[in-house]
């Protein structure tokens, strides 16, 4: 369970902190304190690190320049015996273990001019090349050794003798996996992560404009939506503020607030906005789906008095009320609405869900395209039950329980293989969590099955239901609310591509599937924080809250996810997390972002990170440095 290893982790850190270090363990790290990344070509001079290591081409290069002053100062003799060890050295800047091989992995403490030797090496180029040390570096201490074999190569070693070149070359422990994402002995992915923001009170949904701003927006249960600028920094003015319109309350696991919102695709060109939440209308509980436009005079406000209904929904019971909006590559607005609440979808002969002409228990697809004139929206003209008289035209698929967090896989970065896929994760009744990709026009099984199994026993012997099974289900044991989460297509950490990453509410899981290309079947690995060293980077920690509530994508696609350690809409424990792996990054430069420039009227409040120096686990209660 998570939990159990969650707090191994933290016990783990503790005894790590009061024992000292222990064996070594694979933990690749660049001098700019950093990953290791594949570089985009080749290299020239240091080319056993070409295929992975800490050097692009520029750097090789710069490398190469220096070997040729150097060597340019060694007589024949010794460039014939010394040039191969000179270009060793020098190269050892490209390994992946360059922070290890130069005590670097401390940004406060200085960087040694020469990696660390083993001995037997170390001895061996001293007697045949010990002037090349002084021209490697500029250490007065270390020219004073140069006489001394025995003290210039303690100097020179390495506490951990694990790491000493060239002995790890050899050394299958650290190699075995390099630059694959690290993984404990029970197959757990270990993972980092970065705060991105915090207090706040659970957050839903966090979205961006897809406008080159990148800015992004947090929405509150409450019903408040702020604006964030790349920086992290927020803006004091909401961006959103329908508080007072919201049907929420402060009791934990309240499921009715402000739950989804969702940008026009040609926002820069339309200004709309589109929200999704609870209401009371004369002591009815409804689901309102609405549309607001950009304030004329703030990028970073909408107009309150611009809001249109587009849709409302009766709702009831308080619970299963859906809440996510979506719109897909087709430019239709899709909406994922619950059962109706209560337990078993009680609602007529067999439940709303399975009935075609409500639209509770659904995924709708509507066209709010070029609205401004005539109807608020439009039926798509290939939506699948549009000649069905039995069935609400809106009705895109239907058979879900209460989809809680969907989104369109963005697809493979250079192929596009999977975009367009729509995956959603269906809360289950009392057996079984499931994650469905829906597709146009099909039943999704409730609540005739319940992931795999049979709920209704009834209806799911009925042959005509042709019910589409889930690509993954699991039992109550592991959780008991999935939170559906995304495909990784981001840049930053391209060993995570193509693995879908999602949660579980209750349990505070982090789970993957990955998709077999062969037999199509989906491949299930759990998601840990990565313990020992694995995580300590500048900026980077390894916990978080427990309750997952949502997750998202930023608009380079990067990973996220939201959770707080008290559900409760009006409890300001709420944290956003960026998902990393530690493993592998990006080349440097290939993922970097020039925002369009943002003309800001409010406050900017300066993000401060909760977790910087102290955390209190929220299994143990123990704090835990992390400097």
């Amino acid at each position: 369970m998570l939990l159990v290893r969650g707090a191994r982790a933290a016990l783990a850190l503790l005894l790590a902190a009061a024992l000292g270090p222990g064996p070594a363990r694979p933990h690749p790290q660049c001098l700019d304190f950093k990953p290791p990344f594949r570089p985009p070509r080749g290299l020239a001079f240091c080319r056993r690190y070409g295929a992975f290591g800490c050097c692009e081409p520029r750097r090789d290069r710069a490398l190469l320049q220096r070997f040729y002053r150097l060597s340019a100062r060694l007589d024949g003799h010794t460039y014939a015996a010394c040039a191969g060890h000179l270009q060793d050295l020098l190269c050892q800047e490209c390994s992946p273990y360059a922070a290890h091989l130069y005590d670097a992995e401390d940004p406060s403490t200085p960087v040694r001019t020469i990696p660390g030797l083993c001995q037997d090496y170390c001895q061996q180029v001293w007697q045949k090349c010990r002037s090349i040390f002084r021209y490697l570096s500029a250490d007065p201490e270390l020219i004073a050794l140069e006489n001394n074999m025995a003290k210039l190569c303690r100097y020179l070693s390495l506490e951990d003798t694990d790491y000493c070149f060239p002995h790890l070359l050899a050394n299958e422990n650290l190699n075995q996996n390099l630059g694959l994402v690290t993984a404990d002995a029970e197959g757990c992915l270990q993972l980092c992560l970065a705060e991105v923001a915090n207090g706040l009170r659970n957050p839903v949904a966090m979205v961006h404009a897809n406008d080159g701003t990148h800015r992004f927006f947090i929405a509150e249960q409450v019903g408040l939506v702020w604006t964030y600028l790349p920086d992290r920094s927020r803006l004091e003015k909401p961006f959103l503020n329908i508080s007072e319109a919201v049907l929420t309350s402060p009791w934990e696991g309240d499921e009715r607030g402000f739950l989804g919102i969702v940008f026009h695709p040609k926002f820069k060109f339309t200004g709309k906005v589109y929200v999704y939440y609870s209401v009371e209308v004369r002591y009815e509980e409804r689901i309102r789906i609405s549309e607001f436009r950009i304030s004329p005079g703030d990028m970073n406000t909408l107009d309150h008095g611009s809001e249109r209904i587009i849709l409302e929904i009766e709702e009831p019971a308080s619970n299963h009320n859906g809440g996510e909006l979506l719109f897909g590559d087709d430019g239709y607005l899709y909406i994922f609405t619950g059962d109706g609440g209560m337990a078993g979808d009680p609602f007529g002969t067999f439940g709303n869900a399975q009935n075609k002409s409500t639209l509770l228990g659904k995924v709708l697809r509507i066209d709010v395209n070029n609205n401004d004139r005539g109807p608020l929206y439009r039926i798509p003209p290939d939506n699948p039950f549009i000649d069905d008289p039995q069935a609400r035209p809106e009705v895109y698929a239907y058979g879900v329980r209460n989809m809680w967090r969907c989104s369109f896989d963005r697809g493979e970065p250079q192929t596009k293989e999977g975009k367009g896929r729509l995956f959603c994760g269906d809360v289950g009744q009392n057996k079984y969590e499931e994650i469905d990709i829906v597709e146009k026009g099909k039943n999704y099984g409730w609540r005739a099955r319940e992931g795999f199994s049979c709920y209704d026993k009834k209806l799911c012997a009925n042959s005509s239901m042709d019910d589409v099974l889930p690509i993954y289900a699991y039992p109550h044991k592991m959780g008991k609310s999935v939170t559906g989460g995304y495909v990784y297509r981001g840049c930053e950490s391209p060993n995570l591509n193509g693995l879908y990453i999602f949660g579980d509410f209750m349990s505070g899981r982090l789970m993957s599937l990955k998709e077999d290309r062969t037999t199509r079947e989906w491949q299930y690995s759990e998601i840990c924080m990565g313990t020992g060293q694995t995580c300590m980077f500048p900026g980077l920690i390894n916990n978080y809250y427990q309750y997952i509530i949502s997750f998202a994508e930023d608009e380079a696609g990067e990973l996220y996810f939201m959770s707080t350690g008290v559900p409760s809409a009006t409890a300001p424990h709420g944290v956003v997390y960026k998902v990393v792996d530690t493993s592998r990054r990006a080349p440097p430069g290939k993922c970097r972002v020039e925002p369009v420039p943002v003309k800001v009227k409010s406050k900017l409040i300066k993000f401060v990170p909760k977790e910087s120096k102290c955390h209190c686990c929220w299994l143990l209660w123990v704090c835990v440095s992390w400097q």
